[in-house]
């Protein structure tokens, strides 16, 4: 059995939801793994939590800097490569300006630039679903153009990681892509079936269930009276829109209705989204009469991080950390079929679809 080892470059790392995925991940004859090698990010606090969760070594690694700044030619040689190039300018959310967003829009050529100077096997690439509709669906094809210019055979596929075990509603374009000449010698990349995740439990009381209480990102924000007394008439998973018994002084008056606004969790379903950023009502409630938000850290166990993952920073930063964040055991799914790939072992698949 021949085993090997991808030495894997990440760019816009994020807090390390794809790098701990890929740290987990192993073909079924554990033949075939994923390392570290290095990656870059803009932000600090993130930087600080990847360092201390995937690298252990001092952030020498690790790029904490604008991609703009950052010397690509420098970086040391990888096999695999990841990147969740941000989503600002194609996420439905917002202006929706896609590649015209003149401070975000461009921002994936840097992981084009990665694949033309290294030339890595494999590639993984993330974002929102908004990606495949941008600029009325010329953005999306662009940059498939792009990515199979730098000389790979593409899988683009809309992952629901609901149907892969994870207990929430998320779905994500992930485009895989295989170096031709590999693709040409006859490894081939499919998606993996979620057939095998059917019977998992990924209700969000099983998803919450005991969290221990010394766990990291764990605290509870306190609420104002008027907002716990909002939440009270709101039952599990309904939003403020559907209390109608609410006093009118505590009903939300406005034009746009966002279904998110004081939402609590279905204690029997999945969650739904968790997001990185947001005012009033966004901060995702749970379904119990204490009234109250969710900690980060049921956050990041909804997101499928393990309670010993700690995330640095101020409560906010180590919100938007994890509402940016690849769920870990959703991309683990991805980089076990990979590996399976590569290994020539043969696994569940399902046809590639954009679909919603």
């Amino acid at each position: 059995m021949k085993k090997r080892t991808f030495k894997l470059g990440e760019l816009f790392c994020g807090p390390g939801g794809i790098a701990y995925g890929a740290h987990i991940a192993s073909s079924k004859d554990g033949s075939m793994n994923i390392e570290h090698c290095w990656a870059s990010d803009y932000d600090p606090d993130t930087c600080q939590t990847y360092t201390h969760n995937i690298c252990h070594d001092d952030g020498r690694s690790v790029y904490c800097k604008d991609v703009r700044d950052l010397d690509i030619d420098s970086l040391g040689k990888i096999d695999a490569f990841a990147y969740g190039f941000p989503c600002n300018s194609f996420s439905n959310v917002g202006e929706h300006q896609g590649l015209d967003n003149e401070k975000y829009g461009q921002l994936y050529t840097y992981g084009i630039k990665v694949l033309e100077k290294f030339q890595p096997d494999w590639f993984l690439a993330e974002n929102v679903s908004g990606l495949k509709s941008s600029g009325s669906g010329e953005h999306f094809k662009q940059i498939l153009t792009d990515m199979e210019n730098a000389g790979y055979v593409l899988v683009p596929h809309m992952y629901k990681f609901e149907k892969y075990g994870v207990p929430q509603t998320r779905h994500r374009i992930i485009i895989v892509g295989i170096r031709k000449d590999i693709s040409d010698s006859g490894i081939v990349f499919r998606v993996p079936s979620p057939a095998p995740y059917t019977s998992c439990d990924i209700s969000a009381s099983t998803a919450l269930a005991g969290i221990p209480s010394d766990s990291p990102n764990n605290e509870i924000r306190q609420l104002q009276d008027k907002v716990r007394k909002r939440l009270s008439y709101i039952k599990p998973g309904e939003n403020v829109w559907q209390a109608t018994d609410m006093p009118e002084e505590l009903q939300i008056k406005t034009r746009t209705k966002i279904s998110q606004i004081y939402r609590k969790l279905a204690p029997d379903k999945p969650s739904y989204t968790v997001t990185a950023a947001g005012g009033g009502g966004t901060f995702m409630y749970h379904w119990s009469d204490e009234q109250r938000e969710l900690t980060n850290r049921e956050r990041a166990r909804i997101q499928t991080f393990p309670d010993n993952y700690e995330f640095f920073g101020k409560y906010s930063s180590v919100r938007k950390q994890i509402g940016m964040a690849v769920p870990p055991e959703g991309v683990k799914v991805i980089f076990n079929a990979i590996l399976d790939t590569f290994a020539g072992i043969e696994y569940p698949f399902t046809e590639a679809s954009l679909s919603e």
